[in-house]
C-alpha cells in the first residue's frame, strides 16, 4: 500500500484540523484544509457560502477541491465532517491517500462545537438533537476509514502522535 497522502475524515468536532496541524511537520508533510481551501477560492466564509448559496452549491465546491487536493503529494488533508457524504469524494481521497477516521462520542462533539459561531449545519434551535441526527446518518461512513483514532479525552498533539506512531510501526507506504 503505496499512498502518499494522508486523509483526516470524521464528524465536526473531532479535531481534524487541530490533528492535522500536529501531524503534518512531523511526517514533513503540508497541510491541506479542504475547508480553508475553499473558502480561500471563493473569498467567502463557509457559513457565508451555505447561507448564500445553500448545501448543495458548497458539496459542488467542495467536491472541485477534494478531486484537486487529493492529486497532491506528501499532504495531509484535512475534510469537513460532511465530505464522506458524496462516494466521489472517498474514492478521490482513497486513491492516493489512506482515510483515517477521527472519532469521539457525541457528548463530547456537543461539548467542543456548542458554542461555535461558525457550523451553519448546526444553526438550529436543539443543537444536541441536529448532532445526534447528522452523526447517526455519518457515523457508519467514517467506519470505513483504513485506521480508526478516539479522540476523546486526549489532546490533539497525543491523537497526532498515535496516528504518527502507527504510520511509523506498520510503515504505510513508506511514511515512517
Amino acid at each position: 500500500m503505496n499512498k502518499q497522502n494522508i486523509v483526516l475524515i470524521g464528524f465536526m468536532g473531532t479535531g481534524k484540523t487541530s490533528v492535522g496541524k500536529k501531524l503534518a511537520p512531523k511526517l514533513g508533510y503540508r497541510v491541506i484544509d479542504v475547508d480553508l481551501h475553499i473558502e480561500s477560492a471563493e473569498k467567502k466564509i463557509i457559513s457565508q457560502i451555505f447561507s448564500e448559496s445553500g448545501e448543495a452549491y458548497f458539496r459542488e465546491l467542495e467536491k472541485k477541491a477534494i478531486r484537486e487536493i487529493s492529486r497532491q503529494k506528501r499532504v495531509v488533508i484535512t475534510t469537513g465532517g460532511g465530505a464522506v457524504l458524496d462516494e466521489e469524494n472517498i474514492k478521490a481521497l482513497r486513491e492516493n491517500g489512506l482515510i483515517v477516521a477521527l472519532l469521539a462520542s457525541e457528548e463530547t462533539i456537543y461539548e467542543r462545537v456548542k458554542k461555535s459561531k461558525h457550523r451553519p449545519l448546526l444553526e438550529k434551535e436543539d443543537v444536541k438533537l441536529e448532532i445526534e441526527k447528522l452523526y447517526r446518518e455519518r457515523a457508519p461512513l467514517y467506519q470505513t476509514a483504513d485506521l480508526k483514532f478516539e479522540t476523546d479525552g486526549q489532546t490533539s498533539a497525543q491523537v497526532a502522535d498515535k496516528i504518527f506512531n502507527a504510520f511509523k510501526r506498520s510503515n504505510f507506504g513508506g511514511l515512517a
